[in-house]
């Protein structure tokens, strides 16, 4: 690396430090009994994360997991449901269908209501809420098969 470059990139990351304090210096509270959730096993542990009750930035940490993992789950479930594809969709969002962070707010209170899956692994819960949240029409057909060539 040459010095010029090495020099701006100390430069740049020291400013990134001065910046920083004021957001490392937040409480990473929580309430009492509460712990703070690092990874989800469980849809009660999504859930925790999607919506958590704890501040600071294992708050934001939290919310940015919770949206990562949705918008994995949703991506994963496009590309094995592609839109033609031989096989019909597990659950079908409407278009335009709710933001990340509405249905991270949406899942966590569907796992608190159905506190029976709470166990499951929390892509089985997640699972569960969007099939239920977002229904396919009934009676309608699989997605179309490909054309052979």
């Amino acid at each position: 690396m040459r010095a010029g470059t090495a020099f701006a990139l100390a430069v740049a990351l020291s400013g990134t430090a001065v910046l920083a304090p004021r957001a490392m210096a937040q409480p990473a509270s929580a309430p009492a009994g509460t712990a703070i959730v690092t990874q989800a096993q469980t849809a009660n542990d999504l859930a925790a994360i999607c919506d958590p009750a704890w501040g600071g930035v294992p708050r934001l940490e939290a919310i940015a997991y919770c949206q990562g993992f949705l918008t994995s789950f949703g991506q994963y479930h496009t590309l094995l449901y592609p839109r033609g594809g031989p096989a019909r969709p597990l659950f079908c969002v409407p278009v335009p269908g709710p933001t990340v962070a509405q249905s991270g707010l949406a899942f966590a209170a569907w796992a608190r209501e159905n506190p029976r899956h709470g166990n499951e692994p929390a892509l089985d819960g997640l699972l569960r809420w969007a099939q239920a949240s977002f229904p396919c029409p009934a009676g309608a057909p699989a997605r179309n098969p490909r054309s052979t060539r």
